[in-house]
C-alpha cells in the first residue's frame, strides 16, 4: 500500500514538474518574440514569422495569431496524442499567447538589432525546446505543431516548409529592409538550433520491459491510450502468471507509459533500455 502511495505522489510531482516547465518555456519564447524580435521587425521562420508579418500589417497582437494559427496542428494531430498530451499542448499555446499579450505593450530590451536577433532567437528556440522536452508532447504533436513554432518540420514535409520559410522571410525582407532581413535569418538559425540541441536525443527509441501479472491488461491499455503494439517476451501472460512484456517508445512517452503500467499493476517492474543496445544484444545471441 504505501509503494503504491509512493509512485502516486512521485507521478503527481513529475506532473507538476512537467506544467511549471511549460509555463516557463512559453514565458521564455513569449520574452524572445515581445522583448526583442518584434521590437525590431525582426521575423522567424514557420507559424511564428507568419504570425509576426500578419500582427505587423494589421497592427494586431502577434499572441492573437500565435493562438489562432497554431490551432488548426493541435486539431491535425488530435488522433495522434491523448489527453494528457494534448492538455499539455494547450497549456504551452495558452500561456504563450497570454505572455505574448501581456508583454507587447514593453520596449525591447536591446536597442542594437543584432544583439537582439541573437538573445531572441536563442530564447524563441530553448523556450519552445523545452517546453517540448519537459511538457510530454509526443513526437507528432512537435512535428506538427511546437516545432512548426521555430521551422522545425518532419521530413515529410520538409521542402514545403522550406519554401514557406523562404517566402516569409522575402516577404519580410520587402516590408522591413534586407538589412532586417540579414538578421532575421540569424534570429530563424538560432531558434531552429535552439530547439534542435534542446530536443537532442529525445526522439531516439527505446524499449520498455515489463514484468507483471497482468499483462494483457497492459497490454491493452498501451495499444488503447498510446497507439502501440506490445508483445509477451516470456510466459503467457494470463493473469495470476509473472510476464514480461516489451514494445518500443520513446523519451517522451516514458512518463505516460509508466503511469499506464502502474495504474494496471501497481506492482509491476517497467525497465527502459536504449533500442539500439538490445539490438546489438539480440545481435550477439544470434
Amino acid at each position: 500500500m504505501q509503494n503504491k502511495i509512493n509512485q502516486r505522489q512521485q507521478l503527481q510531482r513529475s506532473s507538476t514538474f512537467r506544467v511549471l516547465t511549460v509555463i516557463t518555456g512559453a514565458l521564455l519564447a513569449a520574452v524572445g518574440l515581445e522583448l526583442f524580435l518584434m521590437p525590431h521587425g525582426l521575423v522567424v521562420g514557420g507559424i511564428t514569422g507568419l504570425s509576426a508579418l500578419f500582427a505587423h500589417t494589421t497592427e494586431m497582437q502577434l499572441g492573437l495569431f500565435l493562438f489562432l494559427f497554431n490551432l488548426p496542428f493541435i486539431f491535425m494531430s488530435r488522433k495522434q496524442v491523448n489527453l494528457r498530451f494534448a492538455l499539455y499542448t494547450v497549456l504551452g499555446l495558452t500561456c504563450l499567447t497570454i505572455a505574448s499579450l501581456a508583454l507587447h505593450r514593453f520596449p525591447a530590451v536591446i536597442s542594437d538589432p543584432l544583439p537582439a536577433a541573437m538573445a531572441g532567437g536563442i530564447c524563441l528556440g530553448v523556450g519552445i525546446g523545452i517546453s517540448v522536452r519537459f511538457g510530454g508532447v509526443n513526437k507528432q504533436a512537435s512535428d506538427q505543431g511546437y516545432s512548426l513554432l521555430s521551422g522545425g518540420p518532419p521530413k515529410s514535409t520538409e521542402v514545403v516548409i522550406m519554401i514557406l520559410n523562404c517566402a516569409i522571410l522575402l516577404f519580410a525582407g520587402t516590408l522591413f529592409g534586407w538589412e532586417q532581413a540579414m538578421y532575421s535569418i540569424i534570429a530563424y538559425l538560432l531558434a531552429f538550433e535552439g530547439v534542435r540541441i534542446s530536443l537532442r536525443g529525445l526522439s531516439h527509441s527505446r524499449t520498455a520491459w515489463i514484468t507483471s501479472s497482468r499483462c494483457l491488461d497492459i497490454q491493452q491499455a498501451i495499444a488503447t491510450s498510446l497507439n502501440r503494439e506490445a508483445a509477451i517476451a516470456e510466459g503467457s501472460g494470463q493473469d495470476g502468471e509473472v510476464s514480461t512484456l516489451f514494445c518500443l517508445t520513446n523519451r517522451m512517452e516514458e512518463e505516460h507509459l509508466r503511469a499506464l503500467v502502474l495504474q494496471c499493476d501497481s506492482e509491476s517492474q517497467i525497465v527502459f533500455r536504449s533500442a539500439t543496445k538490445d539490438h546489438r544484444q539480440t545481435r550477439l545471441h544470434e
